[in-house]
Parts: structure tokens; sequence; C-alpha cells
């Protein structure tokens, strides 16, 4: 099963954005979602705090700012073969 990061943080409207294309997404590829507060963790606000959301799936940085639907269906369709 692929596993999906999403590195977010509070009051940010693309990363509700984000969650939801995700979370609607979710059935069809069958992935893990893990939500990432990036105030949590120092390391992760200083990488990510220009750039958030940031899409993360299998290790690799998927898409961060503006999600897209077709990128990300994309990524996944290339991950699972």
């Amino acid at each position: 099963m692929q596993k999906v990061v999403l590195y977010s943080k509070p009051n940010c409207p693309l990363c509700e954005e984000a969650k939801e294309l995700l979370l609607a997404m979710q059935d069809q590829y069958g992935y893990e979602l893990e939500e990432v507060d990036i105030y949590n963790d120092d390391q992760l606000l200083e990488k990510y705090q220009l750039m958030i959301p940031v899409v993360e799936i299998d290790g690799q940085e998927a898409g961060y700012g503006r999600i897209d639907l077709t990128d990300l269906s994309e990524f996944l369709d290339s991950e699972r073969k």
C-alpha cells in the first residue's frame, strides 16, 4: 500500500484544499494518508514553511503549493507500476 504524507499547517486554505483532494482520491488509489503539522517539527518547518502544502508519496515529493489533481493522479499511477 502506498503511503501519502501531507505536510501542512493550521489555518492554511491551500492545505485544506489539498487534504480534501487527497481524501477524495483515497478510495480510488487505496493509499494510507498521514497529515503532518510542520509546526511540530523544527526541521520540517525550516524545510517546508514557504512550500506548504507538500504532498509526499512513498518518500518522494509529488507536489507542493496548489496541488493539482492531474499531476497527483499521474504520479500515483506511475508509482503503482
